[in-house]
């Protein structure tokens, strides 16, 4: 029997090149698995028909757009999760749905080997191949760019010579990731960090110093998922898709960032992710109104770790699964309104409401009338503070108190 190698295929020119060339390399059969997690371009259809035209001898194609935004995007959201406080996870998030869609189609065809269009200085290779090797320890791993040595000028010679069906002579500058959760863009000038980026980078959103009136949108949470837009009924890929086009409007989510990558490399990243960083920061506020102090501190923690893991292709690890399991239940009272102002390349969070509030008018107010005992301060001051005052009298004892010194103070004549 022959064997049979599944292509993670995007229709683009390495990856349609990539099915005659591990065909002729290996002489297996290529199965080509495209799967929609919202980047948006091809219909599906024709991108099946392009991998047969390139002569894979079966194409998967899937649409996981809502199970992208259910299973991937909202765990995300409620770990807060932003890579250098700052990337939230665009790339990392979409490899586990496409690799579970690659495995799955490995099984349903019968074949032994999967194949990635990843080179050998990313994280996606990691991510990809961990991810595979975690729901099928069977399979092995092969990509083409980094394994085969498939250069983009073989490429090109391979796709002329086999009259393949696909563009070959356009050249974008950048290499490109984008889906419904954000975009991110690589590359090309770049790679100098001095460079800033010019306006032909993005497309998610529009130029912030030109925003347009103000936009304000109520958020509506239930257990840290959004479940409506203004009061208007939305699933989370609807959440995310109205976020995205509003505060892209107003150029919300724009990250230029230089990383640090999984293979010890720093690489220089530019982001979009308009609706991500909107709704994140909603999520984050309503935490703030529903979430107990000790609770909230430890989850930052967490969220950074969980944030760690998926950016290093961890998604399918115990620990990444017994951190899900904390996440979620520190979300059982996130429910709630959040008003956020959209303007101007900034998401501002002007009012939050919830039937589960910590926030206490009585206990908070600084007018007459309030249910804070004040009395009861100067005792809880003094046994907070009795650790660090005893130990200060100790070092004082030993010679090792601070040296307040004279500089800046007052000195006599």
């Amino acid at each position: 029997m022959t064997e049979r190698v599944v292509l993670a295929y995007s229709g683009g020119l390495d990856t349609s090149v990539g099915i005659g060339w591990i065909a002729e390399a290996t002489g297996a059969e290529v199965i080509a698995v495209a799967v929609d997690v919202g980047q948006g371009g091809e219909d599906l259809n024709v991108i099946r028909q392009r991998a047969l035209d390139c002569g894979a001898v079966e194409a998967y194609v899937a649409d996981a757009r809502d199970e992208f935004a259910n299973e991937y995007c909202m765990p995300a959201l409620k770990a807060n999760a932003l890579y250098l406080d700052r990337y939230p996870l665009v790339s990392a998030l979409s490899r586990p749905v496409i690799v579970k869609h690659l495995v799955r189609a490995a099984r349903q065809f019968g074949a032994t080997t999967v194949a990635h269009g990843c080179t050998g200085k990313g994280n996606d290779q990691v991510r990809f191949e961990v991810g595979i090797t975690s729901l099928a320890p069977d399979l092995t791993c092969l990509a083409p760019v980094r394994d085969l040595a498939l250069t983009r000028d073989k490429a090109i010679e391979f796709a002329t010579r086999n009259a393949l069906p696909i563009e070959t002579t356009k050249h974008n500058p950048f290499s490109i990731d984008q889906n419904v959760w954000g975009r991110a863009v690589e590359t090309g000038f770049l790679e100098d960090i001095w460079n800033g980026p010019t306006k032909d980078v993005y497309t998610y959103t529009d130029d912030p110093t030109f925003p347009p009136v103000a936009d304000e949108v109520i958020v509506t949470f239930e257990a840290g998922v959004p479940v409506a837009l203004d009061g208007i009924p939305v699933t989370p890929l609807q959440a995310i898709q109205e976020m995205n086009r509003r505060a892209g409007a107003q150029g919300i989510g724009r990250i230029d960032i230089v990383e640090d990558r999984l293979v010890g490399i720093k690489s220089r990243e530019v982001y979009e992710a308009p609706g991500a960083i909107a709704l994140i920061a909603a999520h984050q506020e309503l935490e703030n109104v529903t979430v107990e102090r000790e609770q909230a501190r430890f989850k930052r923690g967490v969220e950074q770790r969980w944030t760690e893991l998926v950016y290093d292709g961890q998604w399918f690890s115990p620990l990444k699964k017994s951190l899900d399991v904390f996440v979620d239940d520190t979300q059982r009272y996130v429910s709630g309104d959040v008003r956020i102002v959209l303007h101007g390349g900034r998401a501002t969070v002007t009012g939050r409401r919830s039937d589960a509030s910590l926030y206490d008018f009585n206990l908070a107010t600084y007018d007459t009338g309030d249910s804070f005992d004040q009395s009861a301060a100067k005792g809880f001051i003094e046994i907070y503070g009795l650790s660090s005052k005893l130990a200060a009298a100790r070092d004082v004892r030993f010679g090792n108190g601070v040296d307040l010194g004279s500089q800046g103070g007052i000195t006599g004549a």
